[in-house]
């Protein structure tokens, strides 16, 4: 079965992640039910796995634990293969070759490459997420996107986006170029406050509560999303998740394992895109932040 077909990406309640289920239970109780089609796939999804074992996480901490002191935690996102074994399978009585036999089978084979993209201009004077719909310069920047992610010519797995309507209508637009690449909406992505910003500022001051969940369902978006390959996938994988310049930016920091409070310091255009790339040992590089290159200037815009 080919990887684009065997790929069934989730959102939605996922065993295993408290912070998870915390950021579902916020969302219910703002009237969001998560997709059940999304829970759906949970049961049969075999391409990317959802990530089990999941950090505690504190709004107003750092991410960026390195106990080895080196400036990178290997272990960031819980699938290296060492920490993976159980305890009786790093016993020494196991014999040297069972460990190397065993921290081999864990070893992630795959690269993951993750497209991040910015929906489009809006119209920021509706009331409510459902008028806030494309403007006709955001249909064309969305339009002039999903032409560029067509003329890279790479083979997509999957096309994700955040449930608000600004990114449906963005998500809806790209697929037009890459019709044979499967849609997931997924209401994890919805745009928020990740984590109160350093330093500062005037213009824009959530409630604590806001940080509180919001918070959390970001992160646990980032968890789900943005992870190493699991060892069942065999190529590399190219997926598109359009979604917000608030999640993108926190996203980026937490994959760089940079202080997750500079995301605001990053400006990102409507439509653009960030690549992030995810190796087989958990490296991390950032092809591109916020390329809008591929648009005239005069289709620019940031709000």
């Amino acid at each position: 079965m080919a990887f684009r077909k065997a790929l069934r990406l989730v959102c939605g309640v996922a065993g295993g992640s408290a912070v998870l289920l915390a950021a579902v239970a916020a969302a219910e109780s703002r009237g969001a039910s998560p997709d059940s089609r999304c829970t759906d796939r949970l049961r049969n999804w075999t391409g990317l796995a959802v990530l089990q074992a999941a950090q505690t996480w504190t709004s107003g901490t750092s991410h960026t634990v390195s106990p080895s002191g080196n400036g990178w935690d290997d272990n960031w996102d819980k699938r290296e293969p060492l920490a993976l074994l159980n305890g009786k399978k790093k016993d020494k009585e196991a014999g040297d070759g069972q460990l190397a036999a065993e921290l081999e089978n864990n070893k992630p084979k795959a690269t993951r490459h993750v497209f991040l993209i910015r929906h489009s201009q809006y119209n920021l004077n509706g009331h409510g997420d459902k008028e806030r719909i494309l403007t006709p310069l955001g249909r064309e920047q969305a339009e002039l996107t999903g032409q560029r992610l067509a003329d890279l010519g790479l083979k997509y797995n999957v096309l994700i986006h955040s449930s608000m309507t600004r990114a449906t209508e963005t998500a809806n637009i790209i697929s037009k170029y890459l019709p044979e690449v499967d849609m997931v909406s997924c209401d994890l992505l919805r745009e928020g406050a990740p984590i109160e910003p350093v330093p500062p500022v005037s213009h824009w001051k959530p409630e604590a509560v806001q940080y509180h969940e919001d918070g959390a369902r970001i992160e646990a978006a980032f968890r789900r999303y943005i992870h190493r390959a699991d060892v069942k996938q065999k190529e590399d994988s190219y997926e598109i998740i359009v979604c917000h310049a608030n999640v993108i930016r926190y996203f980026v920091c937490r994959a760089l394992q940079f202080p997750p409070e500079g995301w605001l310091r990053m400006g990102l255009n409507n439509g653009s895109i960030t690549w992030l790339t995810i190796r087989p040992n958990g490296r991390v590089a950032l092809r591109t932040l916020g390329d809008s290159g591929f648009m005239p200037p005069e289709k620019l815009t940031r709000s």
